[in-house]
């Protein structure tokens, strides 16, 4: 066979060269431990604040054994979509458990977070349609937007004045509109104005769509999300998370009105043409709701801990947190990777998060229940330093 010269992905190597030069490369990481908050990290032991494992629970004996009996049980796989051979029982159970907890009429279990965010907006809204975006949402909503062809209208980070305007300005031309907005946001730490963006919703005749992957588990008087927190249960929202994070499995939801979730199993594609949540990630998520129910101290933990560290590095460029996300920021992309490298030597572990997937350069510190009194120090001492 004649071999030619010509290359059709001679470009990547410029621009990985172009990614190098800007200090935006990225390359894994080996952790070779359980889940917690130390992990051994490429042959070392480090005090662990990069996880989303809130409460601790991704290592937790309970839920590794009730992902093994599962998977005894029925096997890897569903080895279908959810509307083929892929359903089981423990679907339902954990949508039923999440429900509940959500207080909401019905819920349903994606196989990602990210998918049911696509999935969901997709199913909402089209070529007809308005979607009022936070600038700083998860790309999964940003793409979940994109994706639906519905005109999408970025309104300024967690600002209602600007909101409101803009749906003054568009909102009359389109037949539906969607507002799209994290709750707690992953690489900021700060929650959004709930009840006032609800007020203008109702105002606009809107549909309101929150992702709370971040605040399941960590917000609320049980831990239910900015929701509960926020005490809007009342309101006819869409609400959407993982169970990747506080629930330490794998997975994302949707909770809303059984009317929302029965339209979603006839219209979202990334439910019906995916294959089910595996037996294992679906029994370890049910698991999950059930102990973060009954041991409300763990919330109370994360708090502490999350207060303590609020406090003790106050004097710091931190940005505005509500959350068990705290950021330090930094000028740019190469301090926040010597200032990551510098906390590695110290025992910790805390990421440099870069443009472009931030606007600006940070620390990014995850909090954890499980933390001790010890790890904290140790983190506030190495910032001393």
């Amino acid at each position: 066979m004649h071999i030619s010269s010509f290359n059709p992905y001679g470009w990547l190597q410029k621009s990985l060269g172009t990614i190098h030069r800007a200090n935006w490369y990225r390359q894994v990481k080996t952790v070779n431990s359980l889940p917690g908050a130390v992990i051994e990290l490429e042959g070392r032991k480090l005090v662990n604040f990069a996880s989303n494992d809130y409460l601790g629970l991704a290592g937790d004996e309970r839920i590794i054994s009730a992902a093994i009996k599962a998977i005894e049980t029925y096997g890897t796989g569903s080895t279908g979509s959810r509307l083929l051979s892929g359903h089981r029982e423990l679907h339902h159970n954990l949508e039923t458990a999440i429900a509940n907890w959500k207080d909401t009429e019905a819920a349903l279990v994606f196989s990602s977070g990210y998918l049911a965010n696509l999935g969901t907006i997709t199913a909402l809204v089209g070529q007809k349609d308005l979607i009022l975006s936070d600038q700083y949402n998860h790309s999964s909503l940003k793409n979940g937007a994109n994706l639906s062809n519905a005109k999408i209208i970025e309104y300024l980070h967690c600002n209602i004045a600007d909101l409101r305007k803009k749906l003054h300005q568009n909102r009359n031309q389109y037949r539906r509109c969607l507002i799209i907005t994290d709750t707690v946001f992953s690489m900021d730490g700060d929650i959004c104005p709930l009840p006032e963006l609800l007020s203008v919703a109702e105002e606009f005749n809107c549909m309101t769509l929150v992702d709370e992957a971040h605040a399941t588990g960590v917000l609320g008087d049980t831990g239910a999300g900015c929701v509960e927190y926020f005490h809007c249960n009342n309101y006819p929202l869409i609400q959407i998370g993982t169970l990747s994070k506080a629930l330490g499995s794998l997975g994302g939801y949707v909770a809303g009105s059984r009317e929302l979730i029965d339209f979603l199993k006839n219209r979202a594609a990334t439910w019906i043409y995916t294959t089910g949540l595996s037996p294992g990630d679906t029994a370890a998520a049910l698991k999950a709701v059930e102990i973060i129910r009954k041991e409300p101290e763990r919330i109370k933990r994360l708090w502490q801990n999350i207060n303590y560290l609020l406090e003790k590095l106050s004097s710091k460029n931190l940005l505005p947190s509500k959350s068990s996300i705290i950021c330090l920021g930094l000028d740019s992309p190469q301090a926040a990777l010597n200032q990551s490298e510098t906390l590695q030597q110290a025992g910790i572990f805390a990421p440099a998060i870069r443009p472009p997937t931030v606007p600006t350069s940070r620390i990014r510190l995850s909090v954890m229940a499980t933390h001790t009194k010890a790890h904290l120090a140790q983190l506030v001492q190495a910032f001393a330093n």
